[in-house]
């Protein structure tokens, strides 16, 4: 008996040594700190996401009207009838904020003027006598315009009491707006924000997972013995810029053609969002701006991976860099449902803000000087911090190679 019960404590305590190991094992890691912030980071993903949407979406609806033309006469009874229709919808499915302006000699030219004037951004238009009213709407302002066409019957209905027959017939026609719309920009440009910084994140992060691969099975010294360490940083650099080429490429084209098999309604909607500047030149500075973005973050993550001896290691010192990339995104997705602000040109200066911001802005105004300018700014600043990451990259294989201990205090050319 007592053999037995010493046979089931030495098993006891082999057990608990075995699960103590475990848990410090797991617990006491970089990687364990990871998986604790992870719901941290993916609701300050969602938070900042979910925070642009909202302002972008409150800054449109406040941009969008509905004008009626229409003279001293019916400007009273729209505006009384307004009063009376708007409290049957929900607050978030309410019309667009009424105007009434004066009519001109030609309102059905006036009216179509308003769809492309810079001063006010229109959902639908009314013009004509209330009791033959035509209603004018962009692609997205269908419920607009019927509601502008309720607006006239009952306008007639109130000074009509007690009758049943319909006293107004509406003509409702769509309108294609030549230019693109400031909802329609600022769409774009937080789009392109988003697209920006999931790219640059997801890629860039693809640099320092090889370089870790690289080091475990003793690659990076057989380079560093072949070559120039600046060599091998430029290397991998500009390799992984090609394939962030390649991957921006393949699904860009996947996304153009399956456009077309979108439904009419979808296609609509996707329409209108548009940047100010037009898409091929959109298009050629976003590739700028993001191969800036990329080579600046890859430079980053490159100088920093080089001062780990291990993946874990690696995780951790990535962290802090991935939470700031989310401020910088948080930032620029800010300027983008605020252009001209004094945060979106803050913005568009700081070095690591500057590409995503500049990337917005391309999206909210047609002028490409800014650019020119941003574009030299920007290249000065990835200069600077290639040639730091270059040197920390070349401290961090050296280190390695020699077999020391990793030190955070080589980031700062100590230790």
């Amino acid at each position: 008996m007592t053999l037995g019960m010493s046979r089931a404590s030495r098993t006891l305590r082999q057990t608990l040594t075995i699960a103590r190991r475990d848990f410090v094992a797991t617990v006491f890691t970089p990687t364990f700190l990871i998986f604790l912030l992870a719901p941290l980071i993916m609701l300050s993903f969602g938070a900042i996401g979910g925070l642009g949407a909202a302002t972008m979406a409150d800054s449109s609806a406040e941009q969008i009207k509905l004008v009626a033309l229409a003279g001293d006469a019916d400007r009273a009874r729209l505006i009384r009838a307004d009063r009376e229709l708007r409290p049957v919808f929900r607050e978030t499915e309410a019309p667009p904020a009424l105007e009434v302006r004066p009519t001109s000699t030609d309102p059905a030219q006036q009216a179509r003027a308003l769809f492309d004037a810079d001063d006010i951004e229109v959902s639908a238009v009314l013009y004509g006598p209330l009791e033959r009213p035509t209603v004018l709407h962009s692609v997205a302002g269908a419920r607009s315009a019927t509601y502008l066409a309720t607006l006239a019957e009952q306008a007639l209905r109130n000074e009509r009491a007690g009758t049943t027959a319909a006293l107004s017939t509406a003509t409702i026609r769509p309108v294609a707006r030549e230019g693109a719309t400031r909802s329609g920009q600022q769409a774009a440009g937080f789009g392109a924000v988003f697209v920006m910084f999931f790219l640059t994140l997801l890629l860039a992060g693809q640099t320092v997972g090889m370089l870790a691969e690289e080091r475990n099975s003793k690659v990076i010294e057989v380079l560093a013995a072949a070559v120039p360490l600046e060599a091998v940083f430029f290397g991998k650099l500009v390799g992984m810029f090609g394939v962030a080429i390649l991957f921006v490429g393949f699904w860009g084209t996947l996304i153009t053609q399956g456009a077309a098999l979108l439904p009419g309604d979808v296609a609509n909607a996707l329409g209108a969002v548009s940047p100010a500047m037009g898409f091929i030149p959109f298009a050629i500075i976003f590739l700028i701006y993001f191969a800036m973005a990329f080579l600046l973050l890859g430079a980053v993550f490159l100088g920093v991976g080089a001062q780990a001896a291990t993946m874990r290691e690696i995780q951790m010192l990535s962290l802090p860099i991935t939470i700031f990339q989310v401020a910088m995104f948080g930032l620029s997705a800010a300027a983008a449902s605020t252009p001209g602000s004094t945060l979106a040109t803050f913005a568009e200066i700081f070095p690591f803000s500057s590409p995503f911001a500049m990337a917005a802005r391309a999206a909210n105004a047609p002028e490409i000087w800014p650019h020119l300018l941003a574009i030299v700014w920007q290249a000065l600043w990835l200069a600077i911090t290639i040639a730091i990451g270059a040197s920390a990259f070349r401290r961090g294989v050296l280190q390695s190679g020699s077999g020391g201990k990793m030190k955070l205090s080589s980031l700062f050319g100590r230790g």
